[in-house]
């Protein structure tokens, strides 16, 4: 066991080593984060504009907009399903507990409804001093859930162990399992298996779509990192990638804590990829007169920090628009620096590009 222990960190010291190369090359010459693209495709988007009332009055304020918000807001939950005011308690559980050298890896379980539990992996920097940043890493479709960005499935891909990434920067990361691999279902993974937990969703809570439980478990993610005495409350943040970078676009825009956001190749346009999934938000965002879009989603995070990395996949060039839409509320703010997109063109995949930007984002804005 000593030997395959020994033999991993080595392999992730070499892996961490090459990785730096990229982040050298990367400082050297950062991308320009609101760069629109070079050439707009065809089917670029015509989004509707946020600033403008449903009667056509332009908003020029942030108490303007406030208002405008509280309405965008509602519109949402009332389509995607309320939370409750009232939350259970976590009842924490902190179980195995491995030390990786400069850090520790923790299996923890705690509640999210009354008697509803789900687990994770928690990494914890040692030796740090005073409080530290936080980042939650939301898992994308992968049958190793969670257990895959927390490095331990030797088949998943390195270049994607954000929780052993994140933590050796310093954070303190939760790397929690998304509720569509909870078992009990019968199936061992797969779209019949998502299909299962959202239908098991729907008959707990009828007002519900599945992306309002990954919201809510978002929430309560932030209660749990929130909970934890070695975090600075002021300093959360999350990163997701493929059903991960849906989580993480919802998470801040339904809860300020999250203070800065990374959104991987989620496809951030309701036509970009597959929302209308029950495990998302349901066929019924195809239906005739539907007037709700991902730009409102992303105008609810202003003014914090948001970046979303696009691969030419679920995201490509015309994911600008819905940057390019929220930018003006985020002037309101005076912080357009906080919005950002970057297109690395590798696929749907979280490259080295792409992890260089993004671990540059949230050092800027976390740390």
């Amino acid at each position: 066991m000593k030997t395959m222990i020994k033999y991993s960190l080595v392999r992730f010291t070499l892996f961490a080593f090459l990785i730096g190369s990229t982040h050298l090359a990367f400082a050297q010459s950062k991308p320009a984060l609101q760069q629109p693209p070079s050439t707009l495709p065809k089917d670029f988007p015509q989004l509707p504009p946020l600033l403008k009332t449903e009667g056509g009055t332009l908003i020029t304020t942030k108490r303007q907009w406030e208002n405008q918000r509280e309405k965008i807001k509602a519109d949402w939950l009332a389509f995607m399903g309320e939370f409750p005011r009232k939350r259970a308690p976590l009842k924490t559980e902190f179980l195995e507990k491995e030390d990786l050298g400069g850090f520790t890896r923790q299996y923890v379980r705690y509640q999210i409804e009354e008697g509803i539990f789900t687990d994770g992996y928690l990494f914890t920097p040692k030796d740090a001093k005073g409080k530290l940043p936080a980042v939650v890493v939301f898992h994308p479709t992968t049958p190793f859930q969670a257990r895959g960005v927390a490095g331990l499935e030797p088949e998943y891909d390195e270049a994607r162990r954000q929780g052993m990434q994140l933590v050796q920067r310093g954070y303190v990361v939760w790397c929690p399992r998304n509720f569509i691999f909870d078992e009990g279902t019968g199936e061992k993974s797969g779209a019949r298996m998502w299909t299962r937990n959202a239908e098991r969703i729907h008959k707990q809570h009828p007002t519900w779509t599945a992306m309002a439980r990954m919201t809510f478990d978002a929430i309560r993610a932030a209660d749990f990192v929130e909970s934890l005495s070695t975090v600075d409350k002021k300093r959360i943040g999350c990163i997701g990638h493929s059903l991960g970078a849906k989580v993480a676009l919802y998470a801040p825009a339904f809860d300020a804590r999250y203070k800065a956001s990374v959104s991987s190749e989620g496809g951030i346009g309701l036509k970009f990829s597959n929302w209308d999934a029950i495990w998302y938000l349901g066929k019924e965002i195809k239906d005739p007169g539907f007037e709700l879009e991902n730009h409102q989603v992303l105008s609810l995070v202003a003014p914090r920090a948001f970046l979303l990395l696009a691969g030419e996949s679920a995201d490509n060039d015309k994911s600008w628009a819905f940057i390019q839409s929220a930018l003006p509320v985020y002037k309101l703010y005076g912080k357009r620096e906080n919005l950002g997109w970057f297109n690395h063109r590798e696929g749907h995949k979280y490259s080295d590009q792409a992890r260089a930007v993004a671990e540059d984002f949230l050092d800027r804005h976390l740390k």
